[in-house]
């Protein structure tokens, strides 16, 4: 048997956009800042061996948003991989703004999403942002004011993809009237799949579907419960087995995992080397 640690290359490719080929399990950097998600890990050294540690492992897709820190992601993506590999992939999200720890409010205001990709830029080092993602549609601001702003912006150069997030199949639909849309991230996993439909039809549209929150199992991973027995017999740890099954469950679905220790991160790329047989992920599939 290989001593070769697994490479996110097992985990298959997708093509964002038509033309944007990312290996389908990447990495989100939430978790490198500080308690609820405001300012500087306590380990500045360690999220930058996890970043450097990921892509070494085959990871292309880096999922990160101005609003984690805020600012302190980028700038730790920027210190551990700059200059960037060629086929690295560093999706990134604008429209909330951060007042404290775990304060989040959406701010759809053209200006204020220009400003905002603007900073990405210039914290992340990049001339052009691969895929940006509108991390909260504002209620308060007309969606072609939101979306526009982004298509404007992706006219001058500056995006190369627009994405959204936490939406619903109306909200998908309605901007990609304004817009072309390449991609949707909404909570999804094994134990919580009110996405479904958004995810059936981002698959159906081709449309990168990028789950977080991906490794959210909850009592199903409790010792003894159903998900604890299956993959004691498989010999796996449970959020191996949930990334699994979200691998398997659409060849759409890129999950981003986060992590701020390298040995964790290590655990779940390999993940990506998990086949699972038809019997297993319907047993899972079950689950809930």
């Amino acid at each position: 048997m290989s001593s070769q640690p697994v490479s996110a290359v097992a985990s298959g490719s997708f093509v964002i956009g038509g033309d944007l080929p990312v290996n389908r399990l990447g990495y989100g950097v939430m978790q490198l800042t500080g308690p609820g998600v405001w300012g500087d890990p306590s380990d500045p050294e360690e999220a930058v061996r996890v970043l450097q540690r990921a892509v070494e492992l085959g990871v292309t897709l880096i999922d990160t948003a101005d609003a984690y820190g805020p600012f302190v992601a980028d700038l730790l993506i920027r210190k551990a991989l700059h200059p960037y590999k060629e086929n690295l992939v560093i999706a990134t999200k604008v429209g909330l703004t951060r007042s404290g720890p775990n304060d989040w409010r959406p701010v759809g205001r053209p200006e204020y999403l220009r400003q905002q990709v603007e900073l990405n830029l210039r914290h992340l080092g990049l001339e052009r942002i691969d895929l940006l993602q509108l991390h909260r549609i504002d209620p308060k601001v007309p969606l072609e004011e939101q979306i526009g702003e982004l298509a404007l912006l992706q006219k001058e150069g500056k995006i190369r993809h627009i994405g959204l997030s936490e939406v619903s199949v109306d909200q998908l639909q309605s901007a990609g009237k304004i817009a072309p849309i390449a991609s949707v991230q909404n909570l999804y996993n094994l134990a919580k799949r009110d996405a479904e439909p958004v995810l059936e039809y981002a698959e159906a549209n081709q449309i990168a579907f990028i789950p977080w929150f991906p490794l959210a199992t909850g009592a199903l991973a409790k010792s003894g419960g159903p998900l604890d027995e299956i993959s004691g017999r498989l010999g796996l740890k449970p959020s191996q087995l949930a990334l699994a099954w979200l691998l398997k469950r659409s060849p759409v679905m890129l999950p981003i995992p986060g992590t701020s220790k390298v040995a964790h991160l290590e655990e779940n790329i390999a993940a990506a080397g998990i086949e699972l047989t038809g019997e297993d992920f319907a047993a899972l599939s079950k689950l809930v």
